[in-house]
């Protein structure tokens, strides 16, 4: 499977393409609000889209999600959770297939689980695939996700660092915002997750 990312839209959002080279089979992560910008790409590369998958619902992140879905063919996927969100965060956003915490999801062999993690929005989720966690807007590099908007809750975001922090392993962390990092590099220097685990 190849990873192949772009970071565009309103506010540097980054997209996470995820494909098989042999069958261009491919699930596209938070396209964002420019369905243009991720359509081209997949384009290039001659991509089939099986599933569009959304970290969380705001519009940064999911705003042009119906765009690409009706471009390509392909559901879109969110938490139920993030129905809680006003409108004005979403811009009315809504989508086909619910995720639940803790299920597979198998695209012709790209095999994702969900992790819900909230904090930042009710159903904020990252997505565990092989050695790669896609955390959307619960753990950037150095930084968490914000908490003040509406729906947003510290007390939450706390746990969800505490859940991240004690996955097995180390992990590739791809974010919704900014530069990757790794989990372990985050374990010993990101401050909001030290937190976390100092409050447990």
């Amino acid at each position: 499977m190849t990873i192949t990312s772009l970071t565009g839209g309103s506010i540097g959002t980054n997209c996470y393409i995820l494909y098989q080279e042999d069958s261009k089979a491919a699930v596209v992560i938070d396209p964002g609000d420019d369905a243009a910008l991720v359509k081209v790409r997949i384009e290039a590369l001659g991509l089939r889209v099986l599933a569009i998958l959304l970290t969380h619902a705001h519009f940064d992140h999911g705003g042009d999600a119906k765009k690409l879905s009706a471009a390509v063919g392909a559901p879109i996927y969110a938490h139920p959770a993030e129905r809680e969100l006003p409108s004005w965060l979403t811009h009315g956003l809504s989508w086909d297939k619910d995720l639940a915490d803790g299920e597979t999801l198998d695209f012709e062999g790209i095999r994702l689980s969900v992790l819900h993690t909230p904090g930042h929005t009710p159903g904020g989720v990252c997505f565990l695939c092989g050695d790669a966690l896609f955390a959307g807007d619960t753990l950037f590099a150095g930084s968490c996700g914000r908490t003040d908007l509406p729906c947003g809750s510290w007390a939450q975001m706390r746990d969800s660092l505490r859940r991240l922090a004690a996955l097995p392993g180390d992990y590739q962390v791809f974010p919704g915002h900014m530069e990757a990092t790794t989990l372990e590099t985050e374990r010993k220097s990101n401050q909001y997750m030290q937190m976390a685990l100092k409050n447990a």
